[in-house]
């Protein structure tokens, strides 16, 4: 007989996506700092739009952070908490030191990219597996990701 969890999931099921989940949360931690560094740190002429722009972005990853978190919860799972844990699990490297605005921007769009890979693979096990709720919400942010780094690419004369 197969253990189902609280939502009706099977448990074998929700751990594997829970640790796809808690990869996405490493992630989404990482890029969340890089942005907020970028926000403080960003010089040059576009200084203003893009000191803007950043603080819209990390705040939108914070809030994904803690959607992130607790879908893994809402799983049955725990989700990682601890700094070093994300970067041992995180393919976003941290940036140090990024002041000029392209380069943070490519950043960001590099992050996106990452991000919405992953993002994918997660969406393809939870429709396998049953599991709406993560579908879901992976495929709002797909959704919304995919326009935002087109945006980036454009503003980067790509």
């Amino acid at each position: 007989m197969q253990q189902l969890n609280v939502i009706g999931l099977q448990q074998k099921s929700a751990g594997e996506l829970a640790t796809k989940l808690n990869k996405l949360l490493a992630n989404y931690q990482i890029f969340y700092m890089n942005v907020r560094g970028f926000h403080w740190n960003v010089k040059g002429k576009e200084f203003f739009q893009l000191h803007a722009k950043f603080e819209e972005t990390y705040n939108d990853l914070l809030m994904k952070v803690d959607e992130v978190a607790e879908r893994i919860l809402t799983l049955g799972q725990r989700p990682q908490h601890a700094y070093s844990t994300y970067i041992e699990n995180s393919d976003i490297v941290e940036e140090k030191d990024v002041r000029d605005g392209a380069a943070c921007v490519k950043a960001i769009l590099d992050s996106y990219q990452v991000i919405i890979k992953l993002q994918r693979e997660i969406l393809d096990i939870a429709n396998t597996e049953g599991d709406e709720g993560t579908a879901s919400l992976m495929s709002d942010y797909i959704k919304a990701q995919e326009k935002t780094a087109w945006m980036l690419n454009a503003y980067l004369g790509h």
